[in-house]
């Protein structure tokens, strides 16, 4: 007999915690974004997925709106409500990532702000840490591109990135466990606040922002698992 799929309390415990993280921070304004984490299972090859429903927020969930899926399908393996589409990226991250444990996504408003004002798609770097957290670059979707509806696109670059922005959409990070995905999308965002916050006070006072070089930040990546772990 298959092993059947059974809810965790732990892991919905750990959900919910990070939820509400999330929450505070700010990230959340309606029933869009969410959480997926992985966990390992002898009748699923890529694992399960919790997740919670559609039509319920981060900020307003509890246990009971936490649904378990398949990774390959979109298939409900324990829970009866449908997922969003948003559900479909964070599936294919996991499928093609046996490395990644958890993905969050959010919109976030000064991420949206800076890359729809006509700012270049590039991640630029002001501080030490942003590198050596999310160890490798980010990429960049572009506003015209829907991959969550279509995630045939997502192979040809989610093997070099960690952090995902989708341009007038928000963003999503993953990590090893949910923990990691977390620490990643904090520091992406804090980054892009502290851009804008330079850019303006460099308008105002007639300077130039002092980005770190490309070579710099590079090299930074390359070391990122050895200076975090």
């Amino acid at each position: 007999m298959p092993t059947p799929v059974v809810f965790d309390p732990d892991i919905g415990r750990q959900f919910v915690k990070y939820a509400r993280l999330v929450a505070a921070r700010g990230y959340v304004h309606n029933t869009l974004g969410n959480i997926v984490m992985r966990v390992a299972h002898p009748g699923f090859p890529h694992g399960i997925a919790y997740t919670k429903h559609a039509e319920i927020s981060l900020e307003e969930m509890e246990t009971a709106n936490i649904v378990i899926t398949d990774v390959p399908t979109s298939g409900i393996l324990w829970g009866e409500r449908m997922t969003s589409v948003g559900h479909n990226l964070s599936r294919e991250i996991l499928r093609l990532r046996p490395d990644v444990g958890a993905t969050l996504h959010v919109h976030d408003d000064a991420a949206i702000a800076l890359y729809g004002s006509g700012a270049p798609h590039e991640f630029k770097v002001l501080s030490l840490d942003p590198p050596f957290v999310l160890g490798k670059p980010v990429h960049f979707v572009p506003a015209h591109v829907d991959v969550e509806a279509d995630v045939s696109s997502v192979a040809s670059f989610v093997q070099d990135t960690n952090s995902i922005v989708l341009v007038g959409h928000g963003i999503t990070t993953f990590g090893c466990n949910i923990s990691e995905a977390y620490h990643r999308l904090n520091t992406l965002t804090a980054e892009v606040r502290r851009c804008l916050q330079a850019e303006q006070h460099a308008a105002i006072k007639g300077t130039k922002v002092a980005y770190r070089a490309r070579e710099q930040i590079e090299a930074m990546y390359r070391f990122a698992e050895h200076i975090i772990y």
